[in-house]
């Protein structure tokens, strides 16, 4: 490895330990169909669909954008002064998790977890969910950290995962339409533009979950069920779980908010944190819920009871564990991708953590029990490949992956045989996205890298935003957005 690589990953530690969080209804066809036949419209929570696939099927994405000149900038709103959470878009209204660095709703200051709607077609304000701290401090909480969360819309209701470590089901319109739907009735701000809560699951009060640094999930939902991940971690030692018979996974009533089923497969194995994301998808005709755990292995269970259906340990059988990244073995910050009957998921580590030797597979979901022994599909890893914060886009056959130290991979997606690889010369902390026949990906340096989508590696543009990009860029009813760690961009053409 370069001189040149290990600078990168140096830098990357000096943005604060929880950056690398912005990586959280079954749509059907929506993962293996062909790029022209993707999901189109609405983006209601990260990945777009469940099955989790950063591709989209709209049309009519410039390029290039300048936004000092505004050439193809339709608006630009500002959020908190850190932001990792990436945008969802529904029912006209945009979500974006930050923190309260700008004061956007009046009246409310201080270091605070935010969930900031705006007005999809204007970037308007219209009001913000607002998160105290937890009493414990940054063990659990990291200041100005915000909330992380993607948030899932479904019809008129949202649902994240806050700073808090807290499940939370709000209602789509705020306070503005002057009603207080419950049963939670009781919100500590209440007035027109503040979040109408209608259930909250607290998770480090009730299930005694402890998140190391930051609670972090962006939920997925199936039918009456709501997933998400607790972020149960290590204690202040960095050496024990502080709490390891507390529940890893859980299965939630949408409605309600009462626990169906919850898992703690990983228990007192978990290396670190948990900072994945549930995926849900359809293998061989049947749900299977996807779970990327903090002890480095991917877990599957069915959907309504949370029965196992399988595991896979994605380290190599010699992998060792050394706090503070000194070690080979990894945990899993990535969200799981399904498609084809397969799931594809990269190992990663807390980015202050360095560069590592990284893994991505390919998992055949067809299987039970455990299949390390014989689950793999194909492997991508070694020298070649470092460890990975990204979620995989696929489409057409091709898979598009980055990892930590700034490069792009695209694979084919059957082989994993290599096409090409792209050093984008910055540290890489979102995904790759796959539109209109090109390929997005946003840097630290502050930049959208736009490829061509195919198998020969052509670069189109590099795109100056301004600021930090922790997030990956989304598109939504023939608008991409783009979340620096400040503003939240809408481009779209300025083309008659």
């Amino acid at each position: 490895m370069d001189d040149r690589v290990v600078v990168r990953v140096v830098k990357v530690g000096l943005f604060g330990f929880a950056a690398f969080l912005c990586m959280c209804l079954f749509v059907p066809g929506a993962s293996g169909e062909p790029l022209s036949k993707a999901k189109k419209g609405d983006w209601p929570m990260w990945g777009g669909s469940p099955d989790r696939n950063m591709v989209s099927g709209e049309k009519g994405i410039p390029v290039t954008w300048d936004l000092e000149a505004e050439k193809n900038v339709k608006w630009v709103s500002r959020l908190g002064s850190v932001t990792y959470g990436n945008p969802t878009i529904a029912g006209g209204k945009i979500f974006v998790a930050t923190n309260n660095g700008s004061v956007l709703r009046p009246g409310i200051e201080g270091d605070k977890g935010v969930v900031v709607c705006l007005d999809e077609k204007t970037g308007k304000f219209l009001w913000q969910a607002t998160h105290d701290k937890l009493p414990t401090g940054s063990i659990n909480d990291w200041p100005e950290q915000g909330i992380a969360s993607a948030p899932w819309v479904d019809g008129d209701r949202l649902y994240y995962v806050s700073n808090e470590c807290q499940l939370v089901c709000a209602d789509v319109d705020g306070f503005t339409d002057g009603e207080n739907d419950g049963p939670f009735k009781n919100e500590k701000y209440s007035e027109k533009q503040d979040a109408d809560i209608v259930w909250i699951l607290d998770m480090f009060k009730d299930l005694k979950v402890r998140p190391h640094n930051l609670a972090n999930c962006s939920p997925v939902g199936l039918g009456d069920l709501v997933f998400a991940s607790t972020s149960n971690g290590v204690d202040q030692s960095h050496k024990k779980v502080a709490q390891p018979e507390a529940p890893d996974l859980v299965a939630v009533d949408k409605k309600t908010g009462k626990v169906r089923w919850s898992r703690s497969d990983p228990g007192a194995n978990v290396l670190h944190g948990q900072w994945s994301s549930p995926a849900v998808g359809i293998v061989q005709g049947k749900p299977q819920v996807i779970f990327g755990a903090g002890d480095g292995w991917c877990y599957a269970y069915e959907p309504e009871t949370g029965e196992l259906i399988w595991k896979f340990d994605l380290n190599p059988k010699d992998a060792k564990w050394v706090a503070g990244g000194r070690g080979t073995r990894s945990s899993i910050i990535s969200t799981p991708v399904v498609y084809d009957d397969k799931v594809f998921l990269a190992l990663g580590q807390d980015p202050e953590h360095g560069d590592g030797p990284g893994h991505l597979y390919a998992i055949d979901a067809t299987k039970r029990g455990d299949i390390t022994a014989t689950g793999s599909v194909w492997h991508y890893g070694g020298d070649d490949y470092r460890r990975s914060l990204s979620t995989v886009a696929i489409a057409d056959g091709l898979l598009y992956t980055a990892d930590l130290v700034g490069y792009l991979y695209c694979l084919d997606a059957k082989t994993g045989k290599r096409h090409w690889r792209h050093d984008t010369y910055a540290s890489i902390w979102g995904s790759p996205y796959v539109v209109d026949g090109k390929v997005l990906l946003g840097t630290t340096d502050g930049e959208v890298i736009v490829l061509q989508h195919g198998n020969k590696l052509e670069e189109l543009a590099a795109n100056d935003v301004r600021g930090t990009l922790y997030t990956t860029p989304v598109v939504a009813n023939g608008v991409l957005y783009v979340t620096t760690t400040r503003e939240l961009i809408a481009i779209q053409s300025s083309e008659p």
